[in-house]
């Protein structure tokens, strides 16, 4: 009787979080249906006119489909292996560090920005970059032109990524610095002992050591490979760098929201979720194998 009382507890708990969830994530989900639809907010979904793929057909013509695909996949690509590499060399510099007091002000300090919304850092960013901001006066004192950064279309990915990675190598530093705590010290005593330098130590001991953390994170942000931001990018761009910064969901935005063609948007959404729930698939067997990670 006791244990049963107990589960039920349980489950109350769970309702709120299921209702919600149904609600907000799985209800809306039927909205897909617009896809296959020429859709008309006055008929709504029951009565608008189906037209099978013609949304999928015209997607696929478009150039524009085909640019956002790839300016997607470019952005979301250079953010996961910046965001795998800079984190991972922080922590190690950061661990070898021994005054714990420095240690942990940096740690501090460099966490921060992951608190801060995109709408806040991306007036900071704007403000920075500006023609008359801070970066170019600086550049101005070695003889070099001013340069409208977020209004060029060939730097755009790269401040997109670089400022990323600014406000989330923090976070995922302490995700390293966690792994590297559960190393065991005696290896590193060991290897001291049979004369390993500091270097030899960090490659022998440390690196083995967190790999498995590096391989599953890896692989986990192959679901994310066609989530490229959209709060930094909407907040950030501009028309002057849609050709290199238009991405698949400021697309889906401007032609559903602003151009009211919502059929061909939520094609282009419904196209989206499709890729990623191969990929989300593919990323849990490829981390169930090589980094043991399993939910179910």
């Amino acid at each position: 009787m006791g244990n049963k009382g107990f589960v039920k507890h349980y489950y109350v708990m769970l309702l709120p979080g299921m209702i919600w969830l149904t609600l907000f994530s799985i209800v809306p989900m039927f909205g897909f249906v617009i896809a296959f639809q020429d859709y008309n907010p006055g008929l709504g979904m029951l009565h608008s006119e189906w037209i099978g793929l013609e949304n999928f057909k015209y997607l696929l013509s478009l150039s524009d489909s085909r640019t956002v695909f790839v300016n997607t996949l470019v952005i979301a690509v250079m953010k996961i292996v910046a965001n795998l590499i800079v984190p991972l060399v922080f922590a190690l510099m950061l661990n070898e560090l021994r005054l714990a007091v420095l240690k942990r002000w940096i740690q501090t300090v460099v966490y921060l920005p992951h608190f801060l919304s995109w709408v806040i850092l991306s007036g900071i960013l704007l403000d920075v970059f500006s023609y008359k901001g801070p970066v170019n006066t600086i550049m101005s004192w070695f003889g070099a032109e001013p340069i409208l950064f977020f209004g060029r279309a060939d730097l755009f990915p790269f401040l997109i990524v670089g400022s990323d990675v600014w406000k989330e190598f923090g976070f995922n530093t302490i995700i390293y610095l966690a792994a590297l705590t559960g190393i065991n010290p005696s290896l590193y005593e060991a290897a001291a002992i049979d004369g390993a330098t500091r270097l030899q130590r960090l490659w022998n001991v440390t690196l083995p050591g967190i790999v498995t953390t590096v391989v599953l994170l890896a692989v986990l942000s192959l679901g994310n490979v066609l989530n490229a931001g959209f709060d930094q990018v909407f907040n950030l761009y501009n028309p002057l760098v849609y050709s290199t910064g238009d991405i698949i969901d400021t697309w889906v935005y401007r032609t559903g929201l602003v151009n009211l063609q919502y059929g061909l948007a939520t094609a282009m959404g419904l196209f989206k979720s499709v890729i990623s729930f191969v990929l989300i698939v593919t990323s849990y067997v490829l981390a169930s194998k090589f980094a043991n990670y399993r939910i179910f």
